[in-house]
């Protein structure tokens, strides 16, 4: 999900667009399926060929990256596309692609699909087709576990937050009401609530899991959700609706086996699928 999605009222919907993939098929292997979908019947084509050729960043922990910064490709996006994979009867191929020239390259037929955590969001919709979500996520007011001061977003008003001056959080946090102070990131940011420099940061709820999962994070707590979600999914070029067709009912196969639960408990600590 590399964009957000936030909720109503002063909570404006943005979207969360985030990564996935999977190790040893990285950009520049041979033998994938991918091809326009215009071009033929998009699972036949992947059925054919035996591979599943799926676009990512590889960068983007922890959807998409690299164990130890070299080793192997690995993550929740990584692990749910082999998962995908193996339930059409196919192996996944990961070609690793910058964020910027992702979409581009779905278009030019480099490959089937993108798992790297792509919010659906309407505008999206008319250019591309997706699977059924298998990522939902809120965003969410983190505070030091002793803050009693902060339990909704109109209490953030008068109050202090970090965020990036890029970010979808940094209008939420202004939109609230909250004095914002500059960061480059949530390290930075989390880093100043946990000093109680400042009051609170607001994000996503998946990068505060990762970061309870990493760090423990004993002295930070949740102080509110957003009522709205955003969902990230497979995208596929149009045209691609025997695929897509496919690729949901594989999704729903994971949902019910316990799969999906599974790779977001080793990941997040929780259930993020749906």
């Amino acid at each position: 999900m590399k964009t957000r999605l936030v909720a109503a009222g002063v909570l404006t919907a943005v979207a969360l667009a985030l990564t996935g993939c999977s190790a040893g098929n990285q950009s520049g292997s041979s033998g994938g399926s991918a091809a326009p979908a215009s071009s033929g019947d998009a699972l036949a084509a992947v059925k054919d060929a035996g591979v599943l050729t799926i676009g990512t960043e590889g960068t983007y922990r922890p959807f998409s990256y690299h164990e130890g910064g070299s080793g192997p490709l690995t993550g929740y996006d990584v692990e749910v596309g082999r998962a995908v994979a193996k339930k059409l009867g196919v192996k996944a191929e990961f070609k690793e692609t910058q964020w910027d020239g992702i979409f581009a390259g779905l278009e030019a037929g480099r490959f089937d699909t993108i798992a790297n955590q792509v919010s659906i969001t309407p505008e999206r919709k008319a250019k591309y087709e997706f699977s059924e979500p298998y990522t939902v996520s809120h965003g969410v007011i983190v505070v030091k576990a002793d803050n009693t001061s902060i339990d909704s977003f109109p209490s953030l008003k008068g109050k202090t937050t970090a965020q990036s001056l890029t970010s979808n959080w940094y209008t939420l946090a202004q939109n609230s009401g909250a004095t914002v102070q500059p960061v480059e990131g949530w390290a930075q940011a989390v880093a100043l609530v946990e000093q109680g420099r400042v009051d609170a940061t607001i994000n996503d709820e998946l990068t505060y899991l990762d970061y309870k999962k990493q760090k423990g994070a004993e002295g930070l707590k949740v102080a509110a959700t957003t009522d709205d979600s955003s969902k990230s999914a497979f995208a596929f070029a149009k045209g691609s609706t025997s695929l897509v067709d496919a690729v949901n009912k594989a999704l729903d196969e994971l949902r019910a086996d316990g799969t999906l639960a599974q790779l977001s408990e080793k990941y997040f600590g929780s259930d993020v699928s749906k």
